[in-house]
């Protein structure tokens, strides 16, 4: 991760280049200064790799902060005043932007940096293929086959090598296993009850104590008791935020 120290004297300056950093995942705001002497109190306690630094500030502005801290720092002058690029390098700065700090300049900064430290952008993580609510299964009901969208099934039970399905049309299998159904519908909308079971959340009508020790009943508003599993009841509880019963 690169550690960054934040130095402006304006504190709406300060906030955009927070939310601007906060972009990149390997970067993390170490501190935050509204001038020099701050920042070189904040240097104190925060070890930074590197150091966002207005240069015109009042009490001890930019460049005399960087004359004060061990060369060894590295800064980027951000400033609405490109004349000040020559003392700015003539201190070793890093780099130097120009206000207002264009997004594709200061990944270029960031890029630099993660060179120079040796650290290794983040990989953006694949995201989950989840189906859509909209998205049509091809079901078979006695003769006839139905488009049933998957916002109108309730409920898919494991039932040996096939996975029942249940929706407002009635009831339909699919040959697959109740791990290949999970892994394409989104958590926020489904709940795994059990091993066999999962569930629209939508589709629960309540919630009781099951009979065992642990465990809860779903109700359904088709009129189905669903069985949570001991191993599953904490989950069920994140999900619905319940503390007490």
């Amino acid at each position: 991760m690169l550690k960054v120290l934040i130095v402006d004297d304006e504190r709406l300056a300060r906030m955009e280049l927070e939310r601007m950093l906060g972009k990149f995942d390997d970067v993390v705001i170490a501190a935050q200064a509204a001038n020099g002497n701050e920042a070189l109190a904040a240097l104190q306690v925060h070890p930074v790799d590197l150091v966002f630094v207005d240069i015109k500030m009042p009490e001890l502005d930019g460049l005399a902060f960087a004359r004060a801290v061990d060369p060894k720092v590295h800064f980027v002058f951000c400033t609405a005043y490109s004349e000040h690029a020559v003392q700015a390098y003539e201190l070793n700065a890093f780099d130097y932007i120009v206000k207002p700090v264009a997004p594709a300049r200061l990944e270029a900064v960031i890029n630099k940096a993660r060179l120079t430290h040796g650290v290794q952008p983040v990989q953006p993580q694949p995201q989950p293929d989840y189906l859509p609510d909209d998205h049509g299964l091809l079901l078979k009901f006695g003769h006839d086959f139905n488009i049933v969208r998957l916002a109108e099934i309730s409920r898919f039970e494991s039932i040996g090598n096939h996975v029942a399905v249940y929706s407002s049309a009635g009831k339909s299998y699919i040959h697959a296993s109740l791990s290949k159904v999970e892994s394409r519908l989104n958590p926020s909308a489904y709940f795994k009850a059990s091993r066999s079971d999962i569930v629209r959340i939508n589709s629960i009508s309540r919630i009781e104590e099951g009979m065992a020790a642990g465990t809860f009943s779903l109700f359904l508003k088709d009129g189905s008791v669903i069985e949570v599993s001991r191993r599953q009841a904490q989950q069920l509880r994140k999900v619905f935020s319940i503390e007490h019963f």
